[in-house]
């Protein structure tokens, strides 16, 4: 056999070995939307200073566990003071089920969508599935209006009030 064939099933035999253990450790824990959901919750309020304040800071999730999160903004006092929530890294890396606004529900399979203004005093609710362990940022900040900037925009409203929590998924 030659030097360029024995160099060329080596490679082949490692290609098939890595596919094959990526295809192991990348296995479905289960089904993806076990009812009931485990529910938790995030509150977004207004601290004495403006900025959005969140409770928790942190929320530690397991990947392949089917979750409702309450996002609750309970002092918003106009479109102007109202926040903005954005986990887009997070929203990449799981299957979303549910987005429930007030009594209208939007049911998804796996799409995505960029944030959640709240701008009126009440809560949305969404169903999901982490599927990618890792640790992904939560931005809360002024919506884009209220700082000058086009509504709808994306990103850090870096002259407005934000804070970032973490959405740890083991």
């Amino acid at each position: 056999m030659s030097a360029k064939r024995s160099l060329f099933t080596v490679c082949l035999a490692a290609f098939f070995f890595h596919a094959f253990s990526y295809c192991a450790v990348a296995e479905s824990l289960g089904n993806l939307a076990q009812y009931p959901p485990e529910r938790i919750g995030l509150t977004i309020t207004t601290a004495d200073n403006g900025s959005p304040e969140l409770q928790p800071q942190e929320l530690t999730l397991n990947s392949g566990q089917y979750y409702r999160l309450t996002l609750d903004c309970p002092d918003v006092r106009d479109d102007l003071t109202g926040w903005r929530i954005e986990m887009t890294e997070f929203l990449n890396n799981a299957h979303l089920r549910l987005v429930t606004v007030g009594d209208i529900e939007v049911h998804l399979q796996g799409l995505s969508f960029n944030a959640i203004e709240c701008d009126e005093i009440g809560s949305a609710h969404m169903s999901f599935v982490p599927i990618k362990p890792g640790v992904y940022p939560l931005y809360v900040g002024n919506v884009p209006l209220a700082v000058g900037r086009p509504i709808g925009e994306s990103g850090v409203q870096e002259k407005g009030n934000y804070v970032f929590g973490e959405i740890v998924v083991r």
